[in-house]
């Protein structure tokens, strides 16, 4: 019989980093104590942040490897969650972190969206398998509460935002993958509002477990008769158990869980294939009713933006915790010698972070993830914005809404990138050690993975970014972007620290430019066999384009920063460590834009024109 696996928490963050990024750069205390963020101020959100961080080492921390190794299980039709879930589910929810941004109608504080980022980086960052759960179930709640009626949002979302009940999204079906058009599920009346739901969803999160009463699905079906495509799918409301008007169980509704998923990853995430209606007695209703049929993408993006924010902040939250693993490790790993004494056989061994290129992986790893966090806390903020300007400056509330649509891709796709290339760097930086489960960053590796590729691929982001995203609002969005970076090169490129890397920005936001009048021409002209060859590295030019303005504003910041703090105040070194990661980004990944500017006009074809027998004649 195979040992309990030790529970240890591993999971690491700098508060001093977070609460820099909300009231140093951001200045989030300029939206404190105010509609709608009345209830909040600066030490409510420290205190909240920190005790957060204590929650998470202390509740799912430990239990990050126990779900990794345990895994879920079905039995009898149900699944079974990993020793610890079921108590911290509920811990989770009696401590408020998943209602932290819900409004006080629903029993939630109110915060802003850029704390409750915070927090959601938190979250996954300790436990990523486990917070896919009341993840997914706050999105469906959100979707029911926008778009469902009054009858709706009075059953369902205070029970889900509470955690009484869960909830899912149900879009992938085995013949369809990311071709959501193409579902085959039906929905047939009844007569009486209600549809029986037939069909078969795979790879769906938290698609069962036994951590709540009831499992909410939201199911995209077709009504006979419907547009072909997407433009014919409605989304329906679907639970686990039936339940009447005053929320009371009833009977099972038909929702069968045919099996769980085996992955490289996330392990203690039930990702599970679900038979909706297989014995021809599942029952789902319209969200929002019957008004609302064939609305089910619109609906569904609520959900879906929202979730590929969360996804961003997955990657982040990987990367992050690798990165302050790897640095603790090497600075107590003593191995090899000085550089300057390589030939003495007799000299003393080192810690590795004096080493050289380990020094290089750390800065590597460091730039990126405050990179990172700071595009989505830049996202976050234009949507607290949004939120405060409502109702006061409707042109505010569409430069930031505009920001927000723009933005949504890159955090997705370059996050979650990074989550996964930052946890390899990682493992390099541990040596041998970090290929083994003696330490974290393996499996943040392994769990990182499927962030590029679920809700909707990372190409997928990309195709929307140059698709949609670039031309909206007859192309206003990108061009505000563009001028916001365009003003920062202005006020600062002549900079006594800064100046020469603000340079460099300014020249990639000319190529971004430049590039993204390209991809019109392509349109234009109807060369569109380019565009998907090309659209991820364009999002990628985009991203580290932004993501090295937003480490230079930080690092402008920090330089002011600097001058008014006391020799051997802690905020010495962690203002330099601002500075050293905005330069080294804009020195070593920053002029990869160009480079990527320049293949994109070859306007090779080469993987097109290849005929399918000489890739291999196997």
């Amino acid at each position: 019989m195979s040992k309990p696996v030790q529970k240890i928490n591993r999971y690491k963050a700098d508060l001093r980093e977070l609460n820099f990024l909300l009231f140093e750069q951001f200045k989030i205390g300029e939206l404190l104590g105010k509609a709608p963020f009345e209830a909040w101020d600066e030490e409510q959100v420290r205190t909240s942040l920190s005790e957060c961080y204590r929650w998470c080492r202390e509740t799912i921390g430990p239990l990050n490897a126990v779900g990794d190794t345990e895994g879920c299980r079905l039995e009898d039709g149900r699944v079974k969650t990993p020793t610890g879930f079921k108590e911290a589910w509920k811990s989770l929810y009696e401590a408020g972190w998943k209602s932290i941004a819900v409004s006080a109608d629903h029993g939630g504080a109110g915060s802003p969206h850029s704390i409750q980022i915070l927090v959601e980086e938190m979250l996954n960052g300790a436990n990523v398998a486990f917070a896919m759960y009341p993840g997914l179930t706050h999105g469906a709640a959100e979707v029911i509460e926008t778009f469902g009626t009054q009858e709706q949002r009075h059953l369902y979302v205070p029970r889900m935002y509470q955690g009484e009940w869960g909830g899912t999204m149900c879009l992938t079906e085995p013949q369809a993958g990311s071709d959501v058009g193409a579902a085959k599920t039906t929905a047939t009346p009844n007569g009486d509002g209600t549809y029986a739901i037939v069909g078969t969803k795979v790879f769906i999160t938290g698609g069962d477990h036994d951590m709540a009463d009831n499992i909410i699905h939201l199911v995209l079906a077709r009504v006979q008769g419907a547009p072909a495509g997407t433009k014919g799918l409605t989304l329906f409301i679907v639970p686990r158990v039936r339940i009447d008007n005053e929320g009371t169980l009833g009977e099972t509704n038909d929702v069968q869980v045919v099996a769980i998923e085996h992955k490289m990853g996330i392990c203690g995430s039930a990702t599970c294939m679900i038979s909706f209606g297989e014995a021809g007695k599942c029952v789902g209703v319209p969200v929002g009713g019957d008004a609302k049929l064939n609305q089910g993408m619109p609906q569904m993006f609520k959900l879906m933006n929202g979730a590929r924010i969360a996804v961003g902040v997955q990657g982040l939250s990987q990367a992050s915790t690798a990165y302050l693993n790897a640095l603790e490790y090497a600075k107590e790993r003593k191995q090899g010698s000085s550089i300057t004494h390589w030939k003495d056989a007799t000299a003393p061994r080192i810690p590795i972070i004096q080493h050289a290129d380990v020094r290089r992986m750390l800065l590597d790893m460091k730039s990126k993830v405050e990179g990172v966090r700071a595009l989505a806390i830049k996202l976050t903020h234009h949507q607290d914005c949004v939120r405060a300007y409502t109702g006061k400056d409707e042109a505010a509330v569409a430069y930031h809404q505009g920001q927000v649509d723009l933005l949504v891709p890159l955090v997705k796709a370059y996050g979650s990138d990074q989550g996964f290339r930052v946890s390899e760097t990682a493992i390099q930086t541990y040596g041998g050690a970090g290929f083994t489960r003696d330490y974290p960053v393996e499996q943040y590796c392994r769990d990182s993975k499927i962030f590029s590729i679920y809700e909707g691929t990372n190409h997928i982001q990309a195709m929307d970014l140059v698709g949609r995203k670039l031309g909206q609002a007859g192309g206003a969005n990108l061009q505000a972007f563009l001028g916001d970076i365009g003003k920062f090169v202005a006020a600062h490129n002549g900079h006594a620290v800064l100046g020469s890397c603000i340079k460099k920005l300014g020249m990639a936001q000319e190529v971004i430019a430049g590039t993204a009048m390209r991809l019109l021409m392509w349109f234009q002209m109807g060369n569109m066999t380019l565009v998907p060859l090309y659209a991820n590295r364009f999002l990628e030019m985009m991203s580290e384009t932004a993501v090295a303005w937003l480490l230079l504003d930080a690092a402008v910041l920090a330089s002011e920063k600097q001058k008014t703090v006391d020799p051997g105040h802690p905020d010495v070194a962690f203002y330099a460590g601002k500075i050293a990661s905005a330069v080294y980004y804009a020195r070593n990944v920053l002029p990869g834009v160009d480079d990527k500017a320049r293949v994109l006009a070859e306007e090779d074809k080469t993987a097109l024109e290849i005929s399918e027998a000489s890739f291999a004649t196997v």
